[in-house]
């Protein structure tokens, strides 16, 4: 968990990404202050899953970064995480990683932000190839 000097607002980039979809999947994780200085990456991978499952993990892993007392941003490319977490759009696949998000998300100020994929945002673009590398990490 992060350890930050004082009680603040964090954004966190996540991404996920699948090659081939199913196949070797990678997911990422970039914290930030209110000043865009990195506090924390963090990383996996996974050998045979999809798209969606490293872009919901990469939501989960998020979630367990951010410090109690501690409001957060979520910006991701994936419209599945987003409107699943921010207009209730219907949990219809991958239940078991909905309910790790479900639970990590218990008693945290988190705002859901959707940001274009692949449009040149600075920060959406370091954590694509975060998840790009993590895949070759397999």
């Amino acid at each position: 968990m992060l350890v930050l000097q004082r009680r603040c607002t964090i954004k966190i980039y996540i991404d996920g990404a699948c090659q081939p979809n199913p196949g070797h999947g990678g997911w990422a994780v970039l914290v930030l202050d209110e000043n865009n200085n990195e506090i924390e990456r963090l990383t996996g991978n996974v050998k045979h899953t999809t798209n969606n499952r490293m872009e919901i993990t990469a939501a989960a892993k998020a979630l367990t970064l951010i410090p109690d007392g501690t409001e957060a941003t979520i910006y991701s490319d994936s419209t599945l995480v987003v409107n699943t977490l921010s207009l209730g759009w219907k949990k219809n696949l991958n239940h078991d990683l909905w309910d790790i998000v479900d639970n990590n998300l218990l008693g945290k100020n988190v705002s859901w932000v959707w940001v274009k994929s692949h449009n040149g945002h600075r920060w959406n673009e370091v954590v694509n190839k975060m998840a790009q590398e993590a895949i070759k990490r397999h």
